[in-house]
């Protein structure tokens, strides 16, 4: 599958997620899709991120911000049902919330053959 494909498939998705985040009483507002690989050396180098292989600079992975009564969340607890819904959507798509190095709860990805 063509990486084109890959991220086509991916926004479908995140549309959904955000449909269905919207029915649970969420307010979601868009975080980072794209990211420069300059941008990614900055969040490296300050220990926002663990690897200089984001999954942003292929553009199939967002950070969204999730609102309830004005404040934004962050709880995984709280986040959980929505990484448990995104990963149903396909096998390739992971939650930030359920990666074993960092617990990046507002991240959802999809990740593209090499």
């Amino acid at each position: 599958m063509s990486l084109s494909t890959e991220q086509a498939a991916f926004l479908l998705d995140a549309c959904k997620l955000i449909q269905y985040a919207t029915e649970q009483g969420f307010v979601v507002t868009g975080g980072e899709l794209a990211r420069t690989p300059e941008q990614q050396a900055i969040y490296f180098k300050t220990g926002r991120s663990k690897t200089m292989d984001s999954i942003h600079l292929k553009r199939c992975a967002i950070d969204l911000n999730f609102f309830k009564n004005g404040k934004i969340i962050w709880s995984k607890e709280i986040l959980a049902p929505l990484g448990a819904y995104w990963e149903t959507l396909h096998p390739k798509n992971r939650w930030g919330g359920n990666f074993s190095n960092l617990v990046d709860c507002p991240h959802f990805e999809r990740v593209p053959a090499p």
